[in-house]
């Protein structure tokens, strides 16, 4: 649950403006790269974040940190292999994540060693941008982990349509609505429940980053 002052919410507005709006161009841009001009036909691919912002999605990422964006319209009949093409164009929003993520916390650490005698002498800009960096670490790796749930409308379900066979998917979607009431419900009735789920896979994601990126810097320093 996100819970904090004045400060923290405004942290978070641009975190989530930023996050959620590469997350859906780079579902709208990669079924556009498959041939698929439904999302730039409907004003979609764009870095415009109003474009993409779901109201209920927005609202739960500033209340429990998980959420999600209005989903791209697109059209699997564009695509040469619909499976495979409509699996690649959900993986592109997760993926667009882990990599604002590691941008992120790569940033999070050039700007602790070129900074490092501001930030001890309290400077107000440098720790207010450490604090950005190191939030938008955290949400785009929640977001990605989020997302791949399968559980419609997120992204992890229509992947499911790439791996399973098209009865049993279509079977499993007959009950898309109820699936995400009842995913919705749980979510609100018992968020650190989900979040311990997430966590479960995000920790060693952010791990592995972090290792990566210190890995990185010390080649150079």
């Amino acid at each position: 649950m996100f819970r904090g002052n004045l400060s923290d919410y405004l942290l978070m507005v641009p975190v989530l403006l930023i996050s959620l709006t590469v997350h859906e161009f780079a579902h709208g841009y990669t079924a556009y790269r498959l041939g698929d001009p439904t999302a730039k036909n409907e004003g979609r691919l764009s870095l415009n974040p109003f474009r993409h912002l779901d109201p209920i999605g927005t609202i739960m990422m500033i209340v429990a940190r998980i959420g999600w964006a209005k989903p791209v319209p697109i059209n699997p009949a564009y695509f040469r292999d619909r499976k495979r093409g409509t699996m690649l164009v959900s993986f592109a929003g997760p993926l667009s994540n882990l990599a604002m993520a590691f941008i992120g916390v790569f940033l999070y650490k050039i700007t602790y060693v070129i900074s490092y005698s501001s930030i001890i002498a309290g400077d107000a800009f440098a720790t207010y941008f450490m604090s950005f960096l190191l939030l938008f670490f955290t949400v785009n790796i929640n977001l990605a982990i989020f997302n791949l749930l399968p559980v419609p409308p997120l992204d992890g379900s229509k992947i499911l349509y790439g791996v399973l066979p098209y009865d049993k998917y279509f079977r499993y979607m007959q009950y898309e609505r109820y699936v995400g009431m009842i995913f919705l419900v749980i979510v609100l009735a018992f968020p650190s429940a989900l979040s311990t789920v997430i966590s479960f896979f995000t920790q060693p994601i952010a791990k592995s980053m972090i290792w990566c990126v210190d890995l990185i810097i010390g080649l150079f320093l």
